[in-house]
């Protein structure tokens, strides 16, 4: 008897330890998925700033620029 109460408390004991490591694994696996959305929202950002930057400098440069005027047409010929 006292051989069966043992034999379910190995159990019991291997079965939290499997636990205990599939947790930490998942716990691991948590953190590089926080960490890659983490950089990948940060690139994101960073890539926003500078297209924002450049079109911000774009209508700059289109504002301080003379206008075109557009070409002329030529007036139809008289046949």
């Amino acid at each position: 008897m006292a051989d069966t109460g043992s034999r379910a408390d190995l159990a019991r004991r291997k079965a939290q330890e499997k636990f205990a490591e599939v947790k930490q694994r998942d716990a691991e696996a948590r953190r590089n998925r926080d960490k890659a959305a983490a950089a990948a929202i940060a690139k994101t950002e960073r890539l926003k700033a500078l297209r924002l930057a450049k079109e911000a400098e774009d209508r700059a440069a289109a504002a301080a620029a003379p206008a075109k005027k557009p070409p002329r047409r030529k007036a139809p010929s008289e046949a």
